[in-house]
């Protein structure tokens, strides 16, 4: 069967119209249709196929009023249902699960359903304004449906539901873009000829602007390397934390075109909103391709007529969120991969409150992303000319050393510092030189910028072996201290002297030290501090002990900044907040994480410790005498292969239908699904896949799925009582041989160990 179209197209756009013309004619169309009768048509066609056999995994959709309703042959199969979150990509669910009304009217599964992998879908039931002849669909300009149809498996079935009158010859189409092989319309189920997967690539190659990445997806091509094509054809996914990947061809790596489409999208949501003109501040990190891909966001943002603020030398990624605030712009982007593996490239963004952009904002620029055109298409502008960075370094030491104050002690520490190959070497020695500490010695061949990070493996504080030469130098110099920023200088790293070695503090260490410092050299009754829900417990009882607030965010910095702004909405004064990934902001100069001012407090903790005649690690361990020693236990489970989300995700189910008794021999006195009730908590505490178990005398651990990696993560964290500085040391090693015991427990009854 010939798959159909259009009786006449009446008035249907010429074939160079964008999506908005199709989209604009498919409505209209779509309201002279008699969709009841359509709808009995196409049940019938699907019953009649025989595709949709008994027990197959079905995804259906509730259909809006101008969409033909095929709800009815779920009673033959396993149906399922999407839901759309509030932020992020579709989600699946048994059809038969609570409902919600969605605001556009639809209804979906309630918030808190059981979820269903998109890899268990077998055959998909996908609505759509329109189809062409070679099944790609026009969607509505969301982007939803795009992101699920990536998810699915490869041998999955797609049909697309459509009125006959809505399949034209040719729809736009972009690299991203799954065919369907089926359409469902009122004469039956049609196969339709696929655009396939090295089309879409020879599609996106015509449309780079770059050279090298061209040659490069053009190889593969020409090679028929259709699995390494299709890797490169899955786009990478715009999220709270923009976009991060490896540099390469094609949408599922960085590259210019990646770039420029992305920034178009970002220009599209401000003008949207309202902020068309407005300024933008544009900065990168010293990757190998991070200026080129400024570049090309800055004319993109340039030819959309905003007025933009960008630097003509890498750029620490807090002193571009500084600028943010200090200029009034409605927006800023860093091109910046922050402490990931060389290879990797980003593109991260602020919103205009200084922090880094929430739900729902991501997902109205990720939806505005999937409208924009081929890149090469894309219009772009005169760059107004580059400032040199230290042109907005004055205001931010002023800013720091302001809320710093008078100097807390009245001498210095001999420090080591490390950039790691990173952007903030320069301005973190002028910041703790201007704090008064003259004694820090740069390791000399990690001061300068360099994306190929050679001396390290991994340019992370946290990972093995990258502080190796910091250390190294420190013992040849006698150093009491060396702190190390991430490449981005928005992270920060500190070992201390620990009898004849080094000791790499956690980061929950650094920032219940940081906290309480911070609390003791400020004051006043409505300070407030905030900490992600994954790192220790114990701050809130550092802030009890300082008679302040406290609150708990979701991980991530964006939480936590969001947070604090809005709280100081209500009477709080926000005056440090940190998560345990070495991330540590410290009052209000910076709305993210601050390697390098944290670094001058720390220096100034160190010192005041050397004028008390105590070390850094006797400071800490007064600390778990006051407010209790916290031992914190990570623990992560890798699963891959296609089985490991699977695996995860029945974990995560046990957990929540048969929470333990006891784990290690201690009793679990609570748990906290944070799937549910998201309603009762602040919007910092969205619904998301964690679950706390909470242990006797305040102990806990969190369980949740890694956002990134197939991993399951656990974190454990153990209270106990300590009466004097001297019983630190076997007071810790009792917790962590109770958190080993709990983490062994534990997954015994998940079916993990």
């Amino acid at each position: 069967m010939t798959p159909p179209g259009p009786g006449a197209d009446r008035a249907a756009p010429p074939s160079t119209a964008d999506k908005a013309a199709w989209r604009a004619w498919a409505r209209t169309e779509r309201a002279r249709l008699d969709m009841t009768a359509i709808s009995r048509g196409i049940r019938s066609g699907l019953e009649a196929w025989g595709g949709l056999a008994a027990g197959s995994r079905v995804l259906l959709f509730d259909p809006l009023p101008d969409e033909p309703d095929v709800t009815a042959v779920a009673a033959g199969v396993v149906a399922l249902l999407t839901r759309t979150p509030e932020s992020g990509p579709l989600t699946v669910h048994p059809f038969d699960a609570p409902r919600e009304r969605h605001r556009l009217g639809f209804t979906q599964p309630a918030a808190g359903s059981p979820e269903v992998d998109p890899a268990e879908i077998d055959v998909a039931l996908v609505p759509g304004l329109a189809f062409d002849r070679s099944g790609i669909r026009l969607g509505r300009g969301g982007g939803h449906y795009d992101r699920l149809l990536a998810r699915l498996r490869p041998d999955a079935v797609i049909v697309g539901v459509t009125p006959a009158a809505l399949v034209v010859d040719r729809l736009p189409r972009e690299a991203h873009d799954r065919p369907v092989g089926h359409l469902a319309v009122e004469d039956g189920v049609v196969s339709v000829p696929q655009m396939s997967i090295f089309d879409s690539a020879a599609a996106w190659v015509a449309a780079d602007p770059d050279p090298v990445t061209r040659a490069e997806l053009q190889a593969l091509i020409d090679a028929g390397d259709e699995a390494s094509v299709r890797a490169r054809m899955i786009p990478l996914d715009f999220g709270t934390a923009g976009i991060r990947g490896e540099v390469g061809a094609g949408p599922g790596r960085m590259n210019r075109a990646v770039v420029i489409r992305t920034t178009r999208g970002l220009a599209d949501h401000l003008v949207g909103r309202g902020d068309a003109g407005r300024g933008v501040v544009v900065g990168y990190d010293g990757r190998t391709d991070s200026r080129r891909f400024a570049e090309d966001a800055v004319a993109v943002l340039a030819g959309a007529g905003f007025a933009v603020r960008w630097f003509s030398g890498t750029t620490p990624t807090p002193l571009v969120a500084h600028a943010l605030l200090r200029s009034g712009a409605a927006a800023a982007v860093v091109i910046t991969a922050s402490h990931n593996p060389p290879q990797d490239n980003g593109y991260k963004v602020y919103d205009a409150n200084g922090a880094q952009i929430i739900p729902p904002i991501d997902a109205d620029i990720a939806a505005a992303i999937l409208t924009v055109g081929p890149a090469s298409a894309v219009p772009r502008g005169d760059a107004p000319s580059a400032e040199d960075p230290s042109s907005i370094e004055e205001a931010y030491v002023d800013d720091v050393m302001s809320f710093r104050g008078t100097t807390p002690a009245p001498a210095t520490v001999p420090i080591v510092y490390t950039a790691l190959h990173g952007v903030g070497g320069r301005l973190a020695r002028r910041l703790l030189a201007a704090a008064g500490h003259h004694d820090v010695n740069p390791v000399p061949e990690q001061q300068e910028p360099d994306g190929a990070f050679p001396t390290v493996a991994f340019p992370n504080p946290e990972e093995p072996g990258a502080l190796d030469r910091a250390e190294a130098l420190a013992t040849r110099l006698g150093a009491d201290l060396v702190v190390a920023n991430d490449p981005d200088a928005d992270r920060l790293g500190v070992a201390v002297p620990d009898g004849g070695a080094w000791r790499r503090l956690t980061g929950n260490e650094i920032g219940v030290l940081l906290a309480d410092f911070v609390l003791e050299r400020t004051s006043g009754p409505d300070r407030l501090v905030i900490t992600s829900v994954v790192s220790t417990p114990m701050l809130e009882a550092v802030a009890a002990h300082h008679r302040v607030a406290h609150a708990t965010t979701l991980t991530g910095f964006k939480w936590i900044c969001n947070a604090a702004l809005d709280l100081e909405a209500r009477g709080r004064r926000f005056v440090f907040g940190f998560e345990e990934a070495l991330g540590y902001t410290v009052g209000p100069v910076v709305r993210d994480k601050d390697g390098m001012a944290a670094a001058v407090w720390f220096a100034d903790l160190a010192a005041a410790c050397a004028v008390a005649g105590e070390t850094v690690l006797d400071r800490l361990a007064r600390l778990w005498v006051r407010d209790g020693l916290w031992v914190s236990h990570p623990v992560s489970i890798r699963l891959p292969g296609e089985s490991g989300p699977a695996e995860i995700d029945a974990a995560m189910e046990r957990l929540v239908t048969r929470p333990p008794g006891e784990v290690g021999g201690v009793a679990v006195v609570a748990m906290t699904d944070y799937a549910i009730g998201a309603s009762e908590r602040p919007r910092w505490l969205a619904a998301t896949p964690l679950i706390e178990l909470t242990l006797a005398e305040g102990s806990r651990v969190l369980v949740r799925p890694s956002g990134t990696e197939p991993k399951l993560k656990i974190y454990i964290d153990i209270r106990a009582d300590v009466a004097s500085v001297g019983a630190v040391p076997a007071g810790r090693g009792a917790a962590l041989q109770t958190a080993e015991r709990i983490a062994a427990d534990l997954l015994r009854h998940l079916e993990m160990s």
